[in-house]
């Protein structure tokens, strides 16, 4: 458990999180199959090995820098919506992060961005059924939490993710090839919410193992 992690303690944390969605390979296909090409799980591997190697390697003067890494090397390797959308979520944190520590209210700013600028470019909202069904309360929880410190804002984050991610079971898709689908998209959950969800609850593990 830590109040604040260093940029060494940030970058294990994201790596153990590029590798929880590489293992995640197999569920998120399954899951795009349902409602979509069942591309996901491979896109998404793809693009967050990318990262996880690209982190590795990579000379970080800031927090954010360790999210940018990810989130550009995302954006080049997954290919497709997931790329431009994953690849955000990690770049947009860059520019709230810019000391040498992650705290409670690094971590809520750096959710919030991600969310905001996903929903401006894709033009998305809650109850769309997309990845930001999970992402927006995820943010909303850690600003709550970021009182009780780092632990307890990214638990209650990734808590929250999970529950906005269940709940795209019974929304439409306003989105993507699951948007074709009409009420036949009911039933089964967003793939990209539960990506974020895997994400979120590997990096507050990490945390509280820190």
């Amino acid at each position: 458990m830590a109040a604040t992690l260093t940029i060494d303690q940030t970058r294990t944390v994201l790596l153990a999180a590029c590798q929880a969605i590489i293992d995640a390979r197999e569920e998120l296909g399954d899951a795009d199959r349902a409602t979509g090409d069942g591309d996901h799980g491979e896109g998404m591997a793809r693009g967050f090995g990318a990262g996880q190697q690209a982190l590795q390697q990579a000379e970080l003067a800031t927090v954010g820098e360790a999210f940018k890494t990810i989130g550009s090397a995302v954006l080049a390797a997954s290919g497709g919506a997931s790329g431009v959308i994953f690849g955000t979520m990690f770049r947009a944190p860059a520019k709230v992060l810019t000391g040498d520590q992650l705290d409670a209210e690094g971590y809520a700013s750096a959710l919030e961005a991600a969310a905001d600028q996903i929903g401006t470019r894709g033009k998305a909202a809650a109850g769309d059924k997309t990845m930001l069904d999970a992402l927006i309360p995820a943010a909303q929880a850690a600003r709550a939490s970021a009182g009780d410190g780092l632990e307890a804002a990214a638990r209650a984050a990734a808590e929250a993710a999970e529950r906005g991610s269940v709940a795209t079971t019974d929304m439409v898709a306003a989105f993507g090839r699951a948007k074709s689908l009409g009420e036949r998209a009911r039933g089964h959950r967003d793939p990209g919410s539960i990506s974020v969800a895997i994400l979120l609850a590997t990096i507050a593990d990490g945390i509280e193992h820190t």
